[in-house]
């Protein structure tokens, strides 16, 4: 008997995450480049400090980097595959090990929730819906799953799983921390990333799947297209951006 397929959680109109009346606009800051994770690390660490303290608005900081691993507080060392491969950073944030490199799109959120819902889950799927719903003005269909983190494309035209479940591949990471009810990390999505550098790891701990692009795909998009995309739509569920450079911390 086959196997019975994950349900998928949908996003709908109704997922907003948006802050207090008269709130500042999330600032949108895009680093050109490729960005040292230890930098971006840091620039997080200084800027949630600076947000928790009421020095500094809210921000989305969207960055490349080079290729690398990073270990999240749930990763298993049985998990890195090879780890004489890229260079392997601990995170701090929650989740297993995921991959970073050029081509595909790491999105660092740092929200004060204090100013929307001090609400964990709630802000996760907001998460989830803005991914999804950038991957909707795509055509593409993106899911989430109960016990599989990320955002999840069905492959039909792929031979089904061992178990009979259809198959399915990953296309965006989900990993947040929070300080003082401020978040930072957040999401990387895979515009057009070399694939085959996810093989030196179990991605967030899940074997047995694929990892896919919005190049693998067949869209032929980049990372400054995709922006666009992305910032209307976040829009959308948090409120709000104004543009602002990039200052180191």
């Amino acid at each position: 008997m086959d196997a019975p397929s994950p349900q998928p959680r949908l996003a709908t109109q109704s997922v907003r995450f948006l802050p207090a009346e008269g709130s500042a606009p999330v600032e949108w800051i895009i680093r050109d480049g490729l960005t040292p994770y230890p930098e971006a690390l840091a620039w997080m660490e200084a800027r949630v400090d600076a947000i928790a303290r009421g020095e500094a608005g809210e921000a989305v900081l969207l960055v490349e980097h080079p290729p690398l691993y990073t270990s999240g507080t749930s990763a298993q060392a049985s998990d890195l595959l090879q780890p004489d491969r890229f260079p392997v950073f601990a995170a701090g944030r929650g989740g297993e090990y995921t991959y970073h490199g050029p081509g595909q799109r790491v999105a660092y959120v740092l929200l004060d929730l204090k100013r929307r819902r001090q609400d964990i889950r709630a802000f996760v799927s907001a998460l989830e819906h803005w991914v999804i719903d950038t991957l909707g003005q795509y055509h593409v269909r993106g899911e989430r799953r109960e016990d599989r983190v990320g955002v999840w494309v069905p492959r039909p035209d792929r031979p089904p799983l061992p178990d009979g479940s259809p198959a399915e591949d990953k296309i965006a990471a989900i990993g947040i921390r929070l300080r003082r009810w401020v978040t930072f990390h957040g999401i990387s999505l895979n515009v057009d990333p070399d694939l085959t550098h996810f093989s030196g790891i179990v991605p967030c701990g899940i074997s047995g799947y694929g990892v896919t692009s919005l190049v693998d795909l067949g869209l032929p998009v980049s990372v400054p297209e995709v922006d666009s995309v992305m910032r209307a739509r976040f829009e959308t569920v948090f409120g709000p951006t104004v543009t602002r450079p990039f200052e180191a911390a």
